[in-house]
Formats: structure tokens, sequence, C-alpha cells
């Protein structure tokens, strides 16, 4: 295979692993209603939130220390040995009888899911230069609503018909043995090793990698814009499921196929769409990534505020898809816009801090919702994040206006060191 015919080849690879780790963490939020009835379980609507945020604090806890990974060792290794940990956890899922032990493993799940992002990034930024990178990673995430709408769908259908630890059963054992194949497929860039480039580092050199990225201003308004938009994010996907059960009476499997497919699949043409203006825009503008990105936020503002509002089913799905869609143009470019503004040699760091940061907001949206929506109802609740939005979009627009406005630089690509980047 050429190189430029292999370097799509890793993102359909990678796609494969992102479409796994989005399955696996999706399918228990279809299976809240489940969880709640099963009789050595019962839980409360709140302790249904600690069971999503365990997962995200420890996700975000250990990313950090996985984007260091990242920058460290082979990343082919870093991503796989990942997913199968992951794989074994959701396996081991259907194995749950009790209340800690469900925390217990979303919780260690979220520490495997956390390699996975920060490595994958750089090994995509490695085989694909800035001609090709916005629609590389856009083609990427793509597997992220794929898998999300699989988990959601496949964990309610199953769920009601098989109960609620067969789907655990089936996606472990078929991650474990993708897993193992993709050993044999996928391969380390043409780069010198981080491994072997890298001396000893003390806790203080770590520091200081940590310190470049954030010494970059644009990197902290990237950052608090990615902390909210994944707060409003996972209120979606955490309790959307639940929400159309309670207000539309949908049944298990059809909530849980509704909560995940209108919005995802949209969201895969928003991130295909995303790829290609952002490329477009990135050769004119030094900031031509984030302005696809902030397009995003102002779009989807309306579309949010309907979700929780409407309750007519079809103006329901109508704005689930464009919300959707317009969260693509978003997604696309979180970790291509990241790329823009830190060294090549600080991405997987850069991705793996920026991911931990970001995915606080998304453990706070899922208690902070449990306890509001006990007080002003679940329908407020979601239509109230579209005000979040909104500020998300005024704030990127600064941010691209203070710090990366301008022409772009037709100035050599630092990643041309990589014979199959361009």
């Amino acid at each position: 295979m050429s190189d430029r015919a292999y370097k799509w080849a890793v993102v359909a690879m990678l796609w494969l692993v992102c479409f796994f780790n989005y399955a696996d963490r999706q399918s228990i939020y279809s299976l809240f209603p489940l969880l709640q009835k099963d009789p050595g379980l019962q839980l409360t609507s709140l302790q249904l939130g600690y069971v999503a945020s365990s997962f995200m604090w420890v996700y975000a806890g250990a990313g950090w220390f996985a984007g260091l990974v990242g920058d460290r060792l082979r990343r082919k290794t870093v991503v796989l040995t990942g997913f199968l940990f992951w794989s074994v956890i959701t396996l081991a899922f259907s194995f749950a009888t009790k209340y800690w032990h469900v925390v217990a493993l979303r919780a260690i799940e979220g520490f495997g899911e956390a390699f996975y992002f920060p490595a994958a990034m750089a090994l995509i930024s490695a085989y694909h230069g800035k001609d090709t990178r916005s629609r590389a990673m856009g083609i990427h995430q793509s597997s992220v609503y794929a898998g999300t709408v699989a988990g959601g769908t496949l964990g309610g259908w199953m769920g009601q018909h098989y109960g609620w630890r067969s789907s655990f059963s089936l996606l472990g054992v078929l991650g474990i043995v993708f897993g193992f194949v993709l050993f044999a497929l996928l391969k380390e860039p043409p780069e010198p090793s981080p491994a072997r480039d890298r001396p000893r580092e003390t806790l203080g050199g770590i520091l200081r990698t940590i310190g470049e990225v954030f010494r970059v201003p644009m990197v902290w308004v990237l950052m608090a814009v990615f902390v909210g938009a994944n707060f409003v994010a996972m209120v979606f996907l955490v309790w959307l499921p639940k929400f159309l059960v309670e207000k539309f009476n949908m049944s298990l499997s059809m909530a849980g196929f509704s909560a995940t497919a209108y919005l995802q699949v949209a969201s895969v043409l928003g991130v295909l769409c995303g790829g290609i203006l952002a490329d477009r825009l990135a050769r004119r503008y030094r900031g031509g990534r984030m302005m696809t990105q902030a397009l995003g936020l102002f779009c989807g503002v309306l579309f949010i505020f309907v979700v929780g509002w409407t309750r007519q089913v079809p103006l329901l799905i109508a704005a689930m898809a464009c919300f959707g869609f317009f969260k693509g143009l978003y997604d696309s470019n979180i970790w291509a816009s990241l790329h823009d503004v830190v060294p090549p040699e600080r991405r997987a760091t850069a991705v793996g801090v920026i991911n931990s940061i970001g995915w606080l907001g998304g453990g706070a949206a899922t208690v902070t919702i449990a306890v509001a929506s006990q007080r002003f109802g679940m329908s407020a609740c979601i239509s109230a994040t579209s005000l979040i939005y909104l500020f998300l979009a005024f704030f990127l627009a600064w941010g691209i206006a203070r710090f990366v406005s301008g022409r772009a630089m037709p100035t050599p690509s630092p990643d041309r060191r990589v014979s199959t980047a361009e």
C-alpha cells in the first residue's frame, strides 16, 4: 500500500477503535431505567448521575498523564493497549450485581479510555499535514457519533429483549477480538520514536512540558470553550434517553435510538462539512479552523433550546438533527485547532491535558442536571444549556480576534519531516 493510501487506512483503523470507545461508554445510558428497576440495584436518579460522573471524573483525572505517555511511548502501543483494557472492563460489566460494582467499573473504564485520544490524535497528525488534517480528524470524529448511536441503540434494544447485561458482553468480546487484529495492521508513523528521542525526565521537566502548552494564550480559550461544550454534550448523551421515556412515553429501545441517531447522524454530516470548510478557511486565515467552530456554536443555540421546550415529536427530531449538525462543525476541529497553536512534539500532551480538564465539565453536568431537574424539570434544564453555547460562541470569537486573527502565512509546516504527512 502506498504512503498516501496508508495514511487514510490509519484513519480507518482508528475510526474503528474510536467507534468502540464511544459505543462502550454510551450503551449504559439507555439502560438507566432498567438499572433503577433491577432488584439488586434500584438506583435513584442521583446515583445514576454518580455512575455517569465516575467515568468522567476518572477520565478527566487520567487525561494529563495519558497525554504525557502518548508523547513518550509508541502511540500504536498506547492506543491498542488501552483498547484491550477498556474492552475487558466492558465485558466485566455483565457480571456486576451491586451499585459499587457499577461505579467502580465505570471509573476503571474511564481510566482505560483516557489513553486513546491523546495518542490517536498525535498519530493522525503525524500522518496528515495541514492540507488534510481537518478532513482526517473530521472523518475520525464521525466514529464518535457512529459509536454513540450504536451503543445507545444496542444498549436499549438488547436491554429490552435480553436484559441490561447483554450489550456489555457483546461489545466487550468484539472489542477484544478487533484489538488483537489491529496490533498486526496498525503501524507507527515513519518518524523517530518518542521513547528513544527523550531523555528520562524529572517531575520538573514534566511540569515544564505542560507549562509550554499553557504559555500559548489561545490554548486557554480553546480549553474553556471545550469545558462548556462538553458540559452541554454530556447533558444530551446522559439524560436524553431517560428524558424521552418520561416526557414522550417512548419505549426503552425507541428512546435509546431516538436520543442518539438523529443527533449523531447529523453530526457525522457536520464533521465532514466542518473538516472541508476548516481546511479551506485555514489556507486563507490563521484562525480558519476556529472560525468553523464558532459558526457551529452560534448556529446551535436555537436548536438546543427547542429540544427542551417542544412537546411535538417531529419538531423535537428536527431540532436534534439541526443541533447535531452544528455540533459537528464545532467537534470536527477540537483537536485540529489545538494542533494549529502548539508545537508538534507537544500535541499528545496538549490533547491529554485539555481533554482532562474538559471532561471535568462533563462530569459536573451529569450530577448538576440530576439535582437541578428535581426542582426545575428536565425540559427547562436542557433548554437552559443553550445559554452556555451562546456564551461560548462569543468567547471563542473574541479569542480568535484577539490572538489568531489575520491571513495565513505561507510558511512550510513542521510536519514535512514526516514523509507520509503531505
